[in-house]
């Protein structure tokens, strides 16, 4: 009996296994082949796509332009330092106490201008007493004139009065030299800077930083220069050569400088050389210890300028898209002569007569076909605002 419920019970469980079975989908049915249709519309779709998007890079017209080709005024900028023809250190002459500061740091004075006083009292009775010691030596003198006329003296004890006569006159004018350091005074027109460590009633020692005074009505203003710019100066050492000055606001100084004088050596470490121009300061708007910019005009004939914008770096050199007639795009390495704001002077590496990319575009590399628009050189340069990578 129980033999037979065994074999029943697996006889139940294969048909079960066997009606699961016909429940699933054979290869040619419906079911698999709306899977296989809409897989194949997927690919399909993909595939299309893709094609939209190549047709619609092919369809994009890029600006092109030509090198612009003048002639052009470039500045070559180097850091200046702006110095005082006239710029001295006011010092004190005597020990004593700072009795009077008749101007302030900043003030315009003039040349024998009272600027501080030392108390003068010892000095003054140093004087007084000098002179009092002259006046005695010249009534021994005459005394002893008198006495050599009547022969009660020798001439030889007149002549040691005269030479005592001598040497305290000497001592009196050494007395009013001592007097007259106590009043310091301006040597020259100039303007008075700040003032050192002393302040009224301050008490002095000889050699005591006071101020300092600097004429500024004419400035010295020293650059450094490379060898090959040196080289190129000495070539027209005989005309006069003008230079501007860019102050520390970007704003271009109302004077023009010249180019006056060069230091006598290089520095070995720099391979720079000094040079020195000269400006006038009428309104006083320059002073000393200022930096600031020599801008230096060089002309260039024919220059070959192409956007800063256009170009690219790759390893420290600079590279261009040049653009054949075909619109076929060639990678070509430029070499820059001169940089000016926005543009680079070139001097070789593409000719006037050959197009490029007016702006690079990351998508586009070299051996691609474009379609593009050529834009006027001038009216390419004119619209530049970009800066370069």
């Amino acid at each position: 009996m129980e033999t037979h419920k065994t074999l029943a019970l697996c006889c139940s469980t294969v048909l079960l296994i066997m009606t699961l079975s016909g429940c699933q989908a054979l290869p040619g049915s419906k079911d698999n082949k709306e899977a296989s249709h809409k897989s194949h519309r997927g690919g399909e779709q993909l595939g299309e796509n893709v094609a939209l998007n190549d047709e619609e890079s092919s369809h994009t017209t890029y600006q092109v332009s030509k090198p612009l080709v003048k002639d052009l005024t470039i500045n070559d900028e180097y850091v200046c330092q702006i110095r005082a023809i006239q710029h001295i250190e006011i010092r004190s002459l005597e020990k004593g106490y700072l009795q009077s500061v008749l101007v302030d740091e900043g003030q315009a004075v003039h040349q024998g201008q009272l600027l501080f006083q030392i108390k003068p009292s010892v000095y003054q009775a140093d004087v007084q007493k000098s002179e009092a010691e002259v006046e005695l030596s010249k009534i021994e003198l005459q005394n002893n004139q008198a006495l050599v006329d009547k022969d009660i003296i020798s001439a030889t004890e007149a002549a040691m009065s005269a030479a005592k006569l001598a040497k305290v006159q000497a001592e009196l004018e050494l007395a009013k030299t001592h007097l007259g350091f106590t009043e310091i005074r301006a040597p020259f027109d100039g303007l008075i800077g700040r003032f050192g460590d002393v302040r009224l009633g301050s008490l002095l020692e000889e050699n005591d930083l006071l101020t300092t005074l600097s004429d500024n009505r004419r400035l010295w203003v020293y650059f450094n220069v490379p060898e090959a710019q040196y080289l190129e100066y000495m070539k027209n050492k005989r005309v006069l050569q003008k230079v501007q000055l860019e102050l520390a606001n970007k704003e271009i100084y109302p004077e023009t400088g010249t180019i006056e004088v060069i230091q006598s050596d290089f520095n070995s470490a720099s391979g720079n050389i000094a040079f020195r121009a000269i400006f006038n300061n009428p309104h006083g708007l320059l002073r000393y210890g200022q930096t600031g910019k020599i801008l230096w005009p060089k002309k260039i004939a024919n220059a070959v300028i192409v956007p800063q914008k256009s170009t690219f770096e790759i390893l420290d050199k600079r590279f261009i898209f040049v653009v054949d007639k075909s619109g076929v795009i060639h990678e070509r390495e430029i070499k820059v002569a001169r940089e000016a704001p926005n543009i680079y002077v070139v001097s070789s590496g593409i000719n006037p007569d050959e197009m490029y990319l007016l702006e690079r575009q990351n998508k586009l590399d070299k051996g691609d076909k474009i379609s593009y628009k050529l834009i006027e050189p001038q009216r390419a340069i004119e619209s530049l605002k970009l800066y370069a990578e």
